[in-house]
């Protein structure tokens, strides 16, 4: 039976930027690829790929002003969007590959004050008269990501559409999924892409690997 690997959207494109840098969404939707097949290969046999779901959201489209100029912002026009979206453009173009999106929770998005800005204020090193908008960042919350993977999982599993499932996370939320899936029989694998990850998500995965080369550096 093939293999399936889900990927952890946002997650993933944290930890590639600590591993690779910044690169254009033509490369990382590349090496994505090229990453998922790399698993494949398992003690010098190739398996059947099952397909790759790669879950995110689109990018922020909203309209806001920012905290201390008051400068107006489109959000939708940022670099930042423009990536998001050629990068999700480059997925649908390659073979096997799923986009599960889900949404933005733009009515709750706010500014706050960047951790390190925030120590010097409490500390006194600061004043607030010296803030600028770059001490700031919006902050938004992601809805509909979890619960696409772990449906997937569940579907999979109880369809006994593959046998083993290669997830590329390192959020212990998905800890009930692995569960399931490892009681149907299924060899759950995690790749935390070297991130660190809690004990109880180790406890409950078949095996832990990653092909990525480890960061010299966090």
């Amino acid at each position: 039976m093939p293999t399936a690997i889900l990927i952890d959207g946002d997650f993933f494109l944290k930890r590639y930027r600590i591993i690779f840098g910044k690169q254009s969404p033509e490369k990382v939707a590349q090496d994505l690829h090229h990453m998922c097949l790399d698993h494949l290969m398992q003690d010098g046999i190739r398996k059947e790929l099952y397909r790759i779901f790669y879950y995110d959201c689109p990018p922020l489209m909203k309209k806001a002003h920012y905290p201390v100029s008051r400068k107006a912002i489109n959000f939708g026009q940022t670099p930042t969007a423009k990536w998001r979206l050629s990068f999700h453009n480059e997925l649908r173009k390659k073979r096997k590959v799923a986009l599960r999106l889900g949404y933005l929770n733009s009515r709750a998005g706010h500014w706050s004050i960047n951790p390190e800005k925030l120590k010097m204020l409490m500390k006194g090193e600061i004043g607030v008269e010296q803030l600028t908008d770059r001490d700031f960042h919006y902050e938004i919350q992601q809805k509909g990501v979890d619960i696409r993977i772990g449906l997937d999982i569940a579907s999979m599993a109880y369809k006994k559409q593959v046998d083993q499932i290669i997830l590329v996370s390192g959020d212990s939320d998905f800890v009930p999924a692995a569960k399931l899936a490892r009681r149907e029989g299924i060899d759950f694998v995690l790749d935390p892409l070297w991130s660190s990850i809690r004990e109880d998500l180790k406890e409950h995965i078949d095996g832990l690997h990653t092909v990525w080369p480890k960061p010299h550096t966090e």
